[in-house]
């Protein structure tokens, strides 16, 4: 499909998608050209029209795949044909007659705030480098709420101490500003003396550091989080996201304003920030039951 490569270099430098967010949409377009090349006669990509779209969905459901990674890989197909409609290759967009499917709601889990407080305040990490830098990990993650690729690619001088702010560079190299306390601030410097024996080069490179100097890398945050969050909580889903959650959420629960959510979240409109409501009306409703006397 030679139409793809310049498809991907367009989300690469155009669009400023992440290199993660590319391979899905890599992932999903190759997915649908074998399709087409098992069931059709035609296997050129500009050829495709709204019945082999609807005939693949329908072999994605048929074989089990959620209705949000279906929803997500219509998206994919939409987006390319858009693609190639604006290299003047098609002259409309097959995929604007397939309509998206209807997908349960899922409320974003998060850790209680008990739990973390009993990870980050009695949990015995380790003095060494490691120990050191997996608790930071964590508390950076749920101090911020900043995103696992956030925390990879933070910069050292990102961190301005003496302004208590990080500013981290978002989806489509958005920056942003995240506030941080004084107590937080102890817990960079600790890192920091611990990091500087390992590589005392540190200006303009990565803040988190594997223990042979190097570049994090995104299954080694994953590891580490998983592994810790795994002694706190039964949640099947243990990532780096749900730190984001957690974040959002205890932030919510406490009476801040949602606006302000969105701002440290670095998100592109109000809606993706409001699904966290649904958590504090649900506690809400758990607390009204436990305490007014004729509930």
């Amino acid at each position: 499909m030679r139409h793809k490569e310049s498809f991907l270099k367009y989300l690469t430098f155009e669009k400023h998608y992440s290199p993660h967010t590319v391979r899905s949409y890599e992932n999903d377009l190759n997915q649908f050209y074998d399709f087409c090349m098992n069931t059709q006669s035609e296997h050129s990509i500009i050829k495709v029209n709204f019945k082999d779209i609807r005939a693949w969905v329908v072999f994605l459901m048929e074989n089990r795949i959620s209705a949000r990674t279906i929803n997500r890989k219509i998206s994919t197909l939409k987006t390319f044909f858009k693609f190639l409609m604006r290299e003047g290759l098609i002259d409309s967009n097959p995929v604007d007659k397939v309509f998206t499917l209807k997908q349960k709601k899922n409320l974003p889990q998060f850790i209680e705030q008990a739990q973390m407080d009993e990870l980050l305040d009695f949990y015995q990490f380790g003095d060494d480098f490691e120990g050191v830098r997996n608790r930071l990990i964590i508390e950076m993650l749920y101090v911020t709420g900043m995103r696992r690729a956030e925390l990879i690619n933070l910069k050292d001088l990102d961190i301005d101490i003496s302004r208590l702010t990080i500013k981290v560079l978002g989806k489509r190299n958005k920056e942003r500003i995240i506030p941080i306390t004084k107590e937080f601030r102890k817990s960079i410097e600790a890192y920091r003396v611990v990091r500087n024996d390992i590589n005392t080069d540190t200006v303009n490179s990565c803040f988190f550091l594997t223990k042979s100097g190097k570049k994090l890398y995104e299954k080694l945050v994953y590891r580490i989080v998983n592994k810790h969050l795994g002694l706190i909580t039964t949640l099947e889903k243990k990532s780096p996201h749900i730190l984001r959650h957690t974040f959002a959420t205890h932030l919510l629960n406490r009476g801040a304003d949602l606006n302000a959510i969105k701002e440290l979240l670095g998100h592109s409109s109000l809606s993706a920030t409001e699904i966290y409501t649904h958590n504090t009306f649900k506690r809400l409703k758990q607390i009204y039951k436990q305490a007014h006397p004729r509930a």
